[in-house]
């Protein structure tokens, strides 16, 4: 009397079992008719690895020569220009490098661009404070001595744990050592260490930093 439910189970589990293999096959085989095999997926040809290399070697090398032309400031982290810059450049490199469609003059150009943009940016910075402030952020102190504001912390969504990472690596061994922590626009925290007595700390060193004044 049990046969055929046991029947029915393994026929259950036979359909199941075709199924996935369907599904399986579907998934990684079968999604767009221009899917590539596994092999494909993995591993590539040399007619096309070839031209990847040479274009990353290219491109490499244009962006040594842009940096020798315009400068070290290139790459520096003085802004969030900056930083946007150097992200910009990065997937620049990396989509002449692997896309058929990007020719390597056409990333050189656009690279020149970029570097063009960023030495008109950082004139336009030195010269005008409006512009200054128009595209950056403002450094907010963090720390007054031993005091750590908690409402600026919130600002710039840091914890109290990020805030004693950046004390040790700044070798701070007692929060006593604290003259004043300042979260930089370019997202970098500077701790400024309590010098002696008779050093005389220079609040202009703190000058555009958001409430400074509590300082004074």
């Amino acid at each position: 009397m049990q046969k055929p439910l046991e029947d029915s189970l393994d026929t259950n589990h036979i359909n199941f079992n075709a199924f996935c293999q369907f599904f399986t096959y579907t998934l990684f085989f079968n999604l767009h008719p221009h899917t590539m095999n596994m092999k494909e997926w993995i591993t590539s040809s040399l007619d096309v690895l070839w031209p990847t290399l040479i274009s990353a070697c290219l491109v490499y090398i244009i962006i040594i020569l842009y940096t020798r032309i315009f400068g070290l400031r290139s790459f520096s982290k003085m802004s969030s220009f900056d930083f946007a810059m150097t992200i910009a450049i990065g997937s620049l490199l990396a989509s002449t490098a692997v896309n058929k469609s990007t020719s390597v003059a056409q990333g050189g150009v656009a690279l020149l661009a970029l570097f063009f943009l960023q030495t008109a940016i950082a004139f336009l910075r030195r010269k005008f404070n409006w512009f200054s402030k128009a595209i950056d952020n403002q450094p907010v102190l963090l720390m007054r001595g031993s005091q750590i504001l908690h409402d600026n912390l919130k600002k710039v969504h840091l914890s109290e744990d990020d805030l004693r990472s950046k004390l040790r690596e700044a070798n701070v061994l007692n929060y006593s050592q604290v003259k004043a922590v300042v979260f930089e626009t370019t997202g970098d925290v500077s701790v400024l260490h309590s010098g002696k007595d008779d050093v005389h700390f220079d609040l202009d060193l703190l000058k555009n930093v958001r409430d400074m004044e509590r300082l004074a």
